[in-house]
């Protein structure tokens, strides 16, 4: 018997009360693992969209500037 099975079978089992509350439980936790999907999507995304820049040449100086504020 495969755990989705288990969990059925104890969910039969339940007042309908009850089985709102894991319905509402079982939510919760989809949109926890979302969020922490896209969480680690967003930390890798940057760190590659950053990934080499600091051993690239700047494309300006100081020279490049128009107006100077002393």
């Amino acid at each position: 018997m495969t755990v989705t099975e288990k969990i059925i079978e104890h969910i039969h089992r339940l007042p309908e009360p009850i089985q709102i509350e894991v319905l509402d439980f079982v939510e919760y936790l989809e949109n926890k693992a979302e969020a922490e999907e896209r969480r680690e999507w967003s930390s890798f995304s940057l760190s590659q969209s950053l990934r080499d820049m600091e051993t690239e040449a700047p494309s300006y100086s100081e020279k490049d500037l128009k107006d100077v504020f002393t």
